[in-house]
């Protein structure tokens, strides 16, 4: 899952809505259950990325959005909900809420926060080795899964000093790009994008709680997963890089991500099939096995059972891009 789907189409500019940047005005207290909209965030061409500065937030009850965003705190104090769990934030304090992941910001302080706000599904970009790094898998799969899912946990990121400072200057100059707009960028703004996730991914490994270092061990795990999709899979393997018992890992996994790891190692499969059904040519047969799948009719099954089509159909819904 993660920071998304980089394979979709990343800028289809919408006609009818306005062209301000602007963020829109807030109410101190939004509606339960409201849900923040896309075309009122971002900008009226449809590029996937944008950065709203809260300065400050002010209270704003349970809210869901249609986006995803990196949510990095410049000062102040404040109280954040998300289904069980709560914490009071803090000055370089980060984190990843996904989409339809309701939370809530009460008894704040004068919060100043970064929100990058970004379209997972529309953000078109190789991850080369990005998913090799453990921490990456921790901040933008794991914990918004925990969230998503409403458990409770106690790992959370914070920046200090010299590092808080670099990732604000890189946001600075995401929005200098976005805020220009000039030929080409769209090109240096996800550059831009792509530069603070693997900063953010790489300093995750610093993060001091015990809910933290049980996410890294898993992402290392996932990490292995991916880096070795053709494999059968080895759960003495996987607890032995997570430096846990089989016992111990099977119970961190499923409550880090909500699913076992072969449940997790086949949608992570069916997730690699559909992007080269998307983005190639190739025989299915040859997609099925190069995705670790042995058997093309089981590939099939669980494809259809993961994307609602077989994968015949799919190919059909998402005609190959010259």
């Amino acid at each position: 899952m993660g920071v998304g789907g980089w394979n979709s189409p990343i800028n289809e500019p919408k006609e009818t809505k306005k062209t301000s940047t602007a963020a829109p005005i807030i109410s101190t207290i939004a509606p339960v259950k409201s849900v923040l909209k896309i075309s009122d965030w971002f900008h009226a061409d449809g590029f996937p990325i944008c950065v709203q500065r809260r300065e400050p937030q002010k209270p704003f009850g349970k809210h869901a959005h249609e986006f995803a965003e990196i949510v990095i705190v410049r000062s102040g104090k404040g109280l954040h909900k998300s289904g069980r769990e709560s914490w009071e934030l803090a000055r370089g304090d980060i984190f990843v809420i996904s989409g339809n992941t309701q939370h809530e910001y009460s008894n704040v302080r004068d919060l100043r926060l970064i929100n990058i706000l970004y379209q997972p599904e529309r953000l078109e970009m190789r991850m080369h080795d990005l998913p090799s790094i453990a921490g990456y898998h921790a901040l933008f799969t794991l914990e918004p899964a925990q969230r998503k899912r409403r458990s409770p946990g106690n790992s959370r990121m914070r920046l200090e000093g010299r590092d808080l400072a670099q990732v604000s200057t890189m946001v600075e100059q995401l929005e200098s790009e976005l805020d220009a707009r000039a030929p080409g960028f769209g090109f240096m703004a996800i550059a831009s994008f792509m530069r603070i996730i693997g900063f953010l991914s790489r300093r995750y490994g610093r993060s001091p709680t015990t809910d933290s270092r049980a996410l890294l061990r898993v992402g290392e795990a996932i990490s292995h997963l991916e880096s070795n999709i053709q494999q059968d899979l080895n759960l003495d393997e996987l607890a032995e890089i997570a430096h846990m018992s089989k016992r111990s890992f099977l119970r961190v996994f499923h409550s880090a991500t909500g699913s076992s790891p072969l449940a997790w190692v086949l949608s992570l499969r069916v997730q690699r099939a559909s992007a080269l059904l998307r983005q190639s040519g190739r025989q299915i047969t040859e997609i099925a096995f190069d995705c670790g799948f042995n058997d093309s009719n089981y590939f099939s099954r669980q494809f259809k059972k993961h994307m609602g089509l077989s994968p015949r159909e799919y190919r059909a819904t998402h005609p190959l891009r010259h």
